[in-house]
């Protein structure tokens, strides 16, 4: 392990972009904070959550994919990608790093995507641990330890220094490129640091919440329970918890007429829209409570019993903060029996 003290920052900051792009949380200027590309004069942002998660950099909101150009009966295509760039993402949280476990095993499944692939070649990800989770975290419900985020880097932030553990080997190039400007340690004040988050959490509002009704098998039970309808009642359908959320990994392609050629691209998409999946014979789930239904069913029963008990969910607490009608993933386990007595 080793440490830098905290005033070294923006140095080790200004290292690291001298071979990488590299992304930090800093202010969206609307009370929140986002993943910015780190510039002289760009101010890291202590916080707990990004507004978005950093999905992004790995399956963007917008992606172009191909062209492609029609001349009579002949189609010529192109390949319109760049080689990745080489780029860092510094203070992903532990939640936000489990959920590219999620993601991987979607997009580098066979048939593996080759753009997402690449970019998780090129991208080293900075966990950062927390100190003071929020009252709408329950990552722990999921075995997430928020005082021991993985990735392949793991830092941890005390009043004066900043603790870095490589867990990969892109993650030890990297530790190794700053070697300069950090001092071997011993993890004392980490695992001290580590207690108290961990004391935290356990006197959160959502620390007895559990999982222990949900899982693979669980789909007669749940599928049909009358409780469905209730929950789903107010919701809009608006689809801002699978946008804010990191591992929806729904999407949408589509081709843009340009004149001058036709471009594919590919774009996020939400399970809670009317038109998902939407077919010439119409659309599957008819109704919202279908709509609502599939997504939690999805997150809480389908993916865990294709993923060897893995769910589809993180306990960032987004969905919780963000829905406008404050109908979320814990108060769907909650009604369903997930919450300890």
């Amino acid at each position: 392990m080793r440490k830098c003290s905290l005033s070294v920052l923006p140095a080790l900051f200004a290292e690291i972009a001298k071979s990488n792009t590299l992304y930090i949380p800093a202010s969206d200027n609307a009370g929140g904070a986002k993943f910015t590309k780190w510039e002289e004069g760009i101010q890291y942002l202590d916080t707990l959550n990004t507004v978005k998660s950093p999905k992004d950099f790995f399956f963007p909101h917008t992606e172009d994919l191909m062209e492609f150009k029609v001349t009579g009966k002949n189609i010529e295509l192109f390949d319109i990608r760049e080689e990745s760039e080489d780029f860092v993402v510094f203070g992903v949280r532990a939640c936000d790093v489990k959920s590219f476990d999620i993601l991987d095993r979607v997009f580098l499944s066979d048939p593996v995507d080759s753009y997402y692939a690449s970019r998780r070649e090129h991208g080293v990800i900075i966990s950062l641990a927390c100190t003071r989770p929020a009252e709408t975290c329950f990552c722990t419900t999921f075995g997430i330890d928020p005082a021991t985020p993985a990735g392949d880097i793991s830092a941890w932030k005390t009043e004066d220094a900043l603790y870095l553990q490589a867990n990969t080997q892109k993650g030890e190039a990297l530790l190794s490129s700053v070697e300069a400007l950090t001092e071997e340690c011993d993890s004392t004040d980490v695992e001290a640091q580590q207690e108290k988050t961990r004391k935290i959490m356990q006197k959160l509002p959502l620390a007895n919440l559990t999982t222990d009704s949900f899982g693979g098998g669980k789909t007669l039970e749940l599928f049909d329970s009358p409780k469905w309808d209730e929950l789903s009642e107010a919701c809009l359908g608006c689809g801002t918890c699978t946008f804010v959320c990191p591992t929806c990994q729904c999407y949408d392609i589509k081709d843009f007429n340009t004149g001058n050629g036709v471009i594919r691209y590919r774009c996020w998409d939400s399970c809670m829209f009317s038109e998902f999946t939407k077919m010439a014979h119409g659309n599957s789930r008819l109704t919202q409570l279908e709509r609502f239904r599939q997504r939690f069913m999805h997150k809480l029963v389908y993916y865990p019993e294709n993923n060897d008990g893995l769910f589809s969910c993180v306990g960032c607490g987004r969905c919780l903060s963000k829905c406008p009608i404050s109908m979320n993933i814990v108060k769907v386990m909650k009604a369903l029996g997930g919450e300890k007595k």
